[in-house]
C-alpha cells in the first residue's frame, strides 16, 4: 500500500555523499530527497510535486535513493552489532575498529568479523586444545632454521583433556598428529583472512561454473528437469530463469546444484602467495595448510556466497520482469464508464451472466446454457441487452470462452456494442477473497467472478488492485524469489501506476484508494465511510474532514485525488492545492477566471512562466501546471480499442503451420513472450522469433496486453505446445534455440493463461536435445 507516512531517520551525511557518487547524482539532490523521505514524503509525491527540490529526479531515481539508504542503514546496524560483540569480549582494538568503521558492505564487515565469530568446535580448536598453537606460530614464521619434525617432536606426549564433554584424558601421539594439528590452526587463520577471501571471491565471480546433475534413482521422477541432468555453464552468464530452475530442482530433491571453479588449483594459486613466503620445510607446511584451507574451508564458503549472490541476482531479474509486466497490465486501456454485460463461460454449470451499470454496480445476474438451451439463452441475452441498454459485452477467456464469444456474436448485436474477450487470470481468486465477500456478501463465487470480468474491461487498474499481484500470472518463478523483495517491487509498481493515473475519490474502492500517496487501508476505509455517510465529496478540502487524514496525509494525497464536478475545476486536475494560488494569479493577470483560463488555449499561451517563479516554485512545476490546465485530469492510459481473435480458430486442433493470426501478449519472460491466439492455450514466441533482428531483452519488443500478428510455426498436440513467430519470414516447422537470433533444435513451448514456469533453456554449447514430454504439462499447468 502507499501507506505514505513511512518515516526514516534523518539522513546520514556519509551515506548521502557515498550515494551521490554511486548514483552519479549531485549531493544536494540526494540530500534533499533523503530529507523529504525522512519527513514522510512518498516516492510519487516527491517525483511529481518536488521537482525543484530534487533537481528533477524521477520515480526510479527517488526509489533507488530510498532503497539504498535503507541498505546502508542495515549495514550500520550490523556494524554496531559487531562492534558491541567485540567490545563485550574485549577483542576490539583501534586498528580493527578503524577497519570495521571503514567497511562499506556487509560482505566486508563479515570478512573482518570472521576471525572473531563465536565458533563451534573445529579441527583448529581441537588442535589448540592439544597445545599446538605455539607450533603453528613457529611454522607460520617460516624461519629457515626451523625443523618442523623436531619442533613437532617436542609436542609428542603432551597431555590434555578434550573439551568434548567426555572428560577423557588424551595425549598427542605422533609427530604427524602434531604437524597436522598445527596445519589445521594455520588453515583456519587463512580461511578467516579478509584478503584471502577477497582474492578468492574475485576468482569465483569471474570464472565459477554453475552445474547440476540428477540425483541417483530420481531419473524418472525428475523428468521435468531432464535438461539439467548434466548441466554446466559460466555462473556469470547464467540467465535468471536457468539459475532459478536449477535451484527449484534442488529444492524438490531432484537435482544437485554446485558452484565450483573450473580448476580448483587456480583458487589455491590465488591464495598461496599471501601466506607462503619461503621455500623451506616450514614454508612447505604452510603451503600444505593453505591448500587445505582453500579446498576445505574457503571454496565451500565461496560456493555458499556465490549461490546466494546468484540467487539474489536472479531474483532481481525475475522481479523486474514481473514488475514490468504488471505495470503494462495496470496501464491497460480502460473501456470507461459503459453499461456492460459480463459473461463467465461454463459448460457443465452454464454461463454466469451479470449486468453492470456505468459505475460497475451489479444490477442483475442469471445463468444461460448456450450449448444445450440455445434458444432460451438467445432470448435472455437479447433481452438483457435491450432492457439494460448494454453498451459492451465482456466474456472471460477461460474454458468455453471462444464458443461463448461465437454464440454472442451470432446474436447479431449492433456494431456499436463491442464483444471483448477479457483475460480472467485471478478472477477466481478475487471471487473467493475477503474483498469480494465484503462487496457481494449475498452472491456466490460465480457471480463475483463474472462481475470482476466485467469491471476489468471497464477499468483494469481499479479491478486488478483488489488482487494479490502474484495471482495475476505475469511473472516467472514468482514463488521462488525473495518474497519480501517481490512484494516491495510490486507494491511500488501498483503505487506508481495508481498515482500516475489518478483516482476519482467519489467512486474509487477502498482498495484503490489505499494505494494513493499518503493513504493507507485505514484512511481509505474512512474516506469510503465518510462518502457513504455524507454523500460525494464536493471539494478536495473536504478530505480534511476524514478521520485520521491530517495535513501531512492531505499534502501527500491531494494532488492524486480527483473530485469530478467540484466547484473548483482544479479539484478534478493533477494541480496540487498548494499551487491553486499560482493558477488564480495567472488567471487574474489575464483578466480571466480559472475556468476561462482552462478552456482558452490562446490565453494560456500568453502566460510568461518566468513571472511566477518563486523560491519554492520553479519552471518545472509551472510547466506541469500549464500542461495540466490544457487537459485537466487527463488519463495517461491509451484509448480503448476492441480486439477480436480469428474466427473459426477456437482450439489447438484448428491451428495449422503457416497460419497468420492476431494475438494478445499475455506474459513476457526472459526467454520470450506468451501469446493468446484464442485457443485456450498460449503459444510461445521464443526470443529468437520476436523480430528479424537480434533481441536481447524480450521486454524491449513486446509488452503484456500488446496486440501482435504471429505465424504458427509448429503445433505439438500430444505435448500441448504451440510455437509461434513474429518474424516476417519464419521457418515453418523449425525448432527454436534458446539463444536469441538463430534457429536450433528446440520447439517453442506453449503455456496456460499467464504464462507459468518457463522450461529450462539450453546454452549454445550443449548438443541439441528435445525436452522431456512431461515437462510442459507438469511445469506450465502447475498453479503459481
Amino acid at each position: 500500500m502507499a501507506s505514505g507516512l513511512f518515516l526514516m531517520s534523518l539522513p546520514n551525511p556519509d551515506h548521502v555523499l557515498r550515494l551521490a557518487q554511486e548514483l552519479n547524482l549531485k549531493v544536494h539532490q540526494v540530500a534533499s530527497t533523503a530529507q523529504l523521505l525522512a519527513e514522510g514524503a512518498t516516492v510519487p509525491f516527491i517525483s511529481r510535486y518536488r521537482k525543484e527540490v530534487t533537481g528533477m529526479l524521477d520515480e526510479v531515481q527517488v526509489a533507488a535513493i530510498r532503497d539504498r539508504l535503507e541498505q546502508m542503514k542495515a549495514i550500520d546496524e550490523r556494524r554496531a552489532s559487531i562492534l558491541a560483540s567485540l567490545k563485550e569480549r574485549n577483542l576490539l582494538n583501534p586498528v580493527l575498529e578503524k577497519s570495521i568503521m571503514a567497511a562499506e558492505t556487509l560482505t566486508a564487515l563479515e570478512d573482518l568479523y570472521a576471525p572473531f565469530r563465536p565458533k563451534k568446535r573445529t579441527r583448529a580448536t581441537i588442535a589448540k586444545e592439544k597445545g599446538l598453537e605455539s607450533l603453528a606460530n613457529l611454522l607460520f614464521a617460516q624461519d629457515p632454521a626451523t625443523d618442523p619434525v623436531a619442533a613437532a617432536q617436542a609436542h609428542v606426549g603432551f597431555a590434555y583433556t578434550p573439551e568434548d564433554g567426555k572428560n577423557q584424558p588424551a595425549t598427542v601421539a605422533t609427530v604427524e598428529e602434531a604437524l597436522a594439528g598445527a596445519r589445521d590452526i594455520i588453515a583456519e587463520r587463512v580461511s578467516e583472512d579478509k584478503d584471502a577471501r577477497a582474492r578468492l571471491r574475485r576468482v569465483y565471480q569471474s570464472t565459477a561454473v554453475i552445474s547440476s546433475r540428477v540425483l541417483t534413482g530420481k531419473e524418472t521422477e525428475a523428468a521435468k528437469f531432464k535438461d539439467y541432468f548434466e548441466w554446466s555453464e559460466p555462473l556469470a552468464k547464467a540467465p535468471s530463469h536457468r539459475v532459478l530452475a536449477m535451484r527449484r530442482g534442488e529444492q524438490e530433491s531432484m537435482l544437485i546444484m554446485r558452484v565450483t571453479l573450473p580448476d580448483e588449483l587456480a583458487g589455491v594459486a590465488e591464495v598461496e602467495p599471501l601466506f607462503v613466503k619461503a621455500k623451506n620445510p616450514a614454508g612447505e607446511q604452510v603451503r600444505l595448510a593453505v591448500a587445505d584451507a582453500t579446498k576445505r574451508l574457503l571454496c565451500p564458503a565461496m560456493e555458499t556466497e556465490m549461490r546466494l549472490e546468484s540467487k539474489k541476482r536472479a531474483d532481481a531479474d525475475a522481479i523486474k520482469v514481473f514488475a514490468d509486466n504488471l505495470r503494462e497490465l495496470l496501464f491497460a486501456a480502460p473501456l470507461g464508464q459503459k453499461a456492460v454485460m459480463a459473461i463467465d463461460p461454463g459448460f457443465r454449470t452454464g454461463c454466469k451472466v451479470v449486468l453492470l451499470d456505468r459505475q460497475g454496480k451489479l444490477l442483475h445476474n442469471d445463468v444461460v446454457y448456450p450449448d444445450r438451451q440455445a434458444v432460451e439463452a438467445k432470448e435472455k441475452l437479447e433481452g438483457f441487452v435491450k432492457f439494460f441498454k448494454v453498451e459492451a459485452v465482456a466474456i472471460g477467456n477461460g474454458t468455453g470462452g471462444r464458443e461463448t464469444e461465437a454464440f454472442v456474436r451470432g446474436l447479431g448485436l449492433p456494431a456499436s456494442i463491442p464483444v471483448v474477450m477479457v483475460n480472467e487470470s485471478g478472477a477466481s481468486i478475487y471471487s473467493a477473497s475477503e474483498v469480494a465477500r465484503e462487496e457481494f456478501p449475498d452472491y456466490d463465487l460465480t457471480v463475483r467472478g463474472a462481475v470482476s470480468i466485467g469491471r476489468r474491461l471497464m477499468d483494469p487498474l481499479a479491478e486488478l488492485v483488489k488482487l494479490d499481484a502474484k495471482s495475476i500470472g505475469v511473472g516467472q518463478y514468482q514463488h521462488d524469489v525473495d518474497q519480501s523483495a517481490l512484494k516491495r517491487s510490486l507494491d511500488d509498481t501498483v503505487v506508481s501506476t495508481v498515482n500516475g493515473v489518478g483516482v476519482e475519490v467519489n467512486t474509487a474502492s477502498k482498495q484503490l484508494l489505499s494505494y494513493v500517496s499518503g493513504l493507507n487501508e485505514s484512511i481509505a476505509a474512512n474516506i469510503v465511510a465518510r462518502r457513504n455517510e455524507k454523500g460525494p465529496f464536493q471539494s478536495r478540502a473536504e478530505l480534511l474532514e476524514v478521520a485520521r487524514l491530517g495535513p501531512k496525509a492531505f499534502e501527500q494525497a491531494a494532488g492524486f485525488l480527483r473530485v469530478r464536478g467540484a466547484t473548483n475545476p482544479l479539484d478534478a486536475s493533477a494541480v496540487h492545492p498548494e499551487s491553486y494560488p499560482i493558477v488564480e494569479k495567472m488567471a487574474a493577470d489575464l483578466g480571466l477566471t480559472v475556468p476561462d483560463l482552462m478552456r482558452d488555449g490562446s490565453k494560456r499561451a500568453k502566460i510568461k512562466l518566468e513571472t511566477y517563479v518563486t523560491e519554492k516554485v520553479g519552471l518545472p512545476t509551472l510547466t506541469d501546471i500549464v500542461a495540466e490546465l490544457a487537459k485537466p485530469g487527463r488519463d495517461p492510459r491509451q484509448q480503448f480499442e476492441a480486439f477480436s481473435f480469428a474466427e473459426g480458430v477456437n482450439k489447438p486442433e484448428d491451428l495449422k503451420q503457416g497460419m497468420k493470426l492476431p494475438g494478445l501478449v499475455t506474459n513476457v519472460t526472459a526467454f520470450g513472450a506468451f501469446v493468446d491466439v484464442g485457443v485456450h492455450q498460449d503459444g510461445l514466441v521464443h526470443v529468437s522469433q520476436l523480430a528479424d533482428t537480434f533481441v536481447k531483452e524480450p521486454g524491449s519488443v513486446v509488452k503484456p496486453g500488446q496486440k501482435v500478428m504471429v505465424t504458427v510455426v509448429e503445433v505439438d498436440l500430444p505435448r500441448n505446445r504451440i510455437a509461434l513467430s513474429m518474424r516476417s519470414k519464419p521457418e515453418l516447422g523449425a525448432r527454436m534455440q534458446n539463444g536469441a537470433g538463430t534457429p536450433s533444435s528446440r520447439t517453442g513451448p506453449s503455456a496456460p493463461r499467464g504464462g507459468g514456469t518457463p522450461p529450462p533453456a539450453r546454452p549454445a554449447q550443449r548438443a541439441p536435445q528435445s525436452l522431456n514430454d512431461d515437462w510442459f504439462t507438469a511445469a506450465l499447468n502447475k498453479k503459481k
